[in-house]
């Protein structure tokens, strides 16, 4: 008898599944608001240089202040980042017939500083943001971008402070402890009195994130049976593709940046109420020599499912006896240096490692710039957000008929194409601009759906974990350096773009350098991967294809 077989007897889809499921994944709605906040708490408004101290505007109106004091940049708009030394009061005199390049003129001609007395800001389309409130503006723009790349940085530590603490501790404590940071974290962020004290708290979201993605589809996965694993592993993908819809929704009405991050941290407090109730696996208790614990928690899913005869049968031996097979695949020990030990082993790990870096630095440095586009910024985050769907029933279904390799080659390089397109058309194309976007988004989206699952089929089983551990934090690392790559535009305006679409080029053809997995079997050792045959190999048999839906669902635990 295997594992699989008690939770067959406890009620495999029962009532208790679909509540427990449900539950689980409707923090998973309000986890893109977390990761793409910074697109509306970090909008940048319309500014321009403040009047000088003594200066007196009573007779004048905000357009004459603004034409005497502020010189006209390259765009002919009010130069964000200087103004006059002096104010210009002989530009008043031409009766309204001056010109913006005559302005121009005048302003080369005459002596310009920085902004010395503050900036002035239009906010028509927002209460506030971060930006306004703290001038992170001109010389200190570059703050905006170091937001996101410390709140990523908690992701990033996250994933590994609390994978290990989970494995060590279980699922549930971990999991009620990540809602409960998260509540907190986001909290404090909402009413941070400076720009550190909010990095700090963002960091701590990110950390919160990563134990909430984890520790989630850990429990959902470890307390469904097998055959659902893939369809159920789905659902929840596309609650994080609702949830970018819904953070469009809440931002469209609430426009003041300290009461949309408190919105969108206050549900985790309801989270981390509801997390009491969650059972922790009974499959982590009987691996963790908790096997009283497990019965227990059988027992209860039996009754819970209407099967409380079928639940009392269950007792220590019986599990133990079905977790063999289990307790002998846990023995050994591999690290991650065995990822680079063999020729093929080390080929596969870059070429993957390529691949996770790209689309995710590729994927962020999109997602996280909607401004640049010219369009309302909550239309297009609903575009952003509602083109997930269709690229991932795509994509799926080339993995399905044509083959892993060519749809991530295919998806990558598709993507960097469209992003270096839309690097050569004019700004005032906004609608072309805003297209070639999305399909990019679009096929990023599909690539991450695509490599979570060959990563998989391409890591042996004794060493999966790790390799996917691996290339997820490559990914991490990708979604941190993305913010920062924009910081180039103040210099070379088309450099961002030509980064953004030239790296997944690249990886897409790394990606070349990757065998076919479709149709194949899945590799147990290393031995496997290094005399790994054709694509033309036979297909895998009944067993091996349960073991593949295994591999599936698995890899969503490293999906956050």
């Amino acid at each position: 008898m295997a594992f699989g077989d008690i939770l067959e007897q406890v009620g495999s889809t029962g009532r208790f599944q679909v509540v427990h499921v449900t539950l689980l994944c409707i923090p998973v709605l309000m986890m893109a608001s977390h990761n793409l906040l910074q697109n509306f708490v970090a909008m940048v408004p319309p500014h321009y240089c403040s009047v000088h101290a003594n200066f007196s505007q009573s007779r004048l109106s905000p357009e004459e202040t603004l034409l005497v004091t502020v010189p006209l940049d390259q765009a002919g708009k009010p130069h964000r980042c200087q103004r006059y030394a002096a104010p210009q009061w002989h530009l008043l005199d031409r009766n309204g017939s001056f010109s913006s390049e005559g302005q121009a003129e005048e302003g080369l001609a005459a002596e310009l500083q920085e902004c010395r007395d503050g900036w002035s800001y239009n906010m028509t389309e927002m209460a506030s943001s971060i930006i306004s409130d703290w001038d992170l503006v001109c010389d200190m723009r570059s703050l905006k971008q170091m937001g996101q790349t410390v709140y990523m940085g908690g992701v990033l530590v996250g994933a590994i402070v609390f994978g290990g603490l989970s494995d060590r501790y279980g699922r549930r404590i971990l999991l009620l402890i990540s809602n409960m940071l998260m509540a907190v974290a986001g909290t404090c962020a909402a009413f941070s009195p400076s720009f550190p004290l909010f990095c700090l708290f963002r960091f701590g979201c990110g950390m919160a994130l990563s134990g909430l993605g984890l520790n989630t589809f850990s429990l959902i996965v470890e307390w469904i049976p097998t055959r659902i694993r893939t369809v159920t592993g789905t659902i929840t993908g596309y609650c994080y593709t609702l949830g970018q819809l819904i953070l469009a929704g809440i931002a469209y009405f609430i426009r003041d940046w300290r009461w949309l991050t408190l919105a969108v941290s206050l549900p985790f407090y309801i989270f981390f109420l509801i997390s009491w109730w969650f059972h922790e696996s009974s499959r982590w208790l009987a691996l963790n020599n908790k096997p009283e614990l497990a019965v227990k928690t059988l027992k209860s899913v039996a009754r819970f499912n209407g099967r409380h005869e079928e639940g009392e049968k269950i007792d220590i031996k019986m599990l133990q006896e079905s977790m063999k097979k289990e307790m002998s695949s846990s023995k050994g020990s591999y690290s991650v240096l065995d990822l680079f030990r063999t020729p093929k082993m080390r080929k596969m790990t870059i070429c993957l490692s390529a691949v996770w870096l790209s689309t995710s630095f590729a994927y962020y440095g999109l997602a996280m710039d909607l401004q640049k586009f010219g369009v309302d910024i909550y239309l297009i985050q609903v575009i952003f957000g509602a083109v997930d769907i269709p690229a991932k029933v795509v994509i799926t279904t080339c993995m399905s008929f044509i083959g892993r390799r060519p749809s991530q080659c295919g998806a990558l390089i598709i993507a960097g194409v469209t992003i270096l397109i839309n690097v050569m058309v004019p700004y005032d194309k906004q609608t072309l601009r805003t297209c070639l976007a999305v399909v990019g988004k679009g096929c990023l989206a599909a690539s991450f759906n695509c490599c979570y699952l060959y990563s998989g089929e391409l890591y042996p089983t004794i060493i999966r974990q790790n390799g996917m551990g691996w290339v997820s934090m490559m990914a991490r690392i990708g979604a941190m350096v993305a913010p920062m790559v924009l910081l180039a535009g103040d210099h070379i305006h088309w450099l961002p773009g030509f980064i953004y679409g030239g790296a997944p080029i690249l990886s897409g053809v790394a990606a070349v350098f990757l065998p076919e997995t479709l149709g194949t079997h899945l590799p147990d050792t290393i031995q496997d991967v290094e005399e790994r045959e054709s694509p033309k190999s036979s297909k895998m048999p009944p067993k091996e294809a349960v073991s593949l839906q295994d591999t599936q669902t698995n890899l969503l635990k490293q999906a956050v």
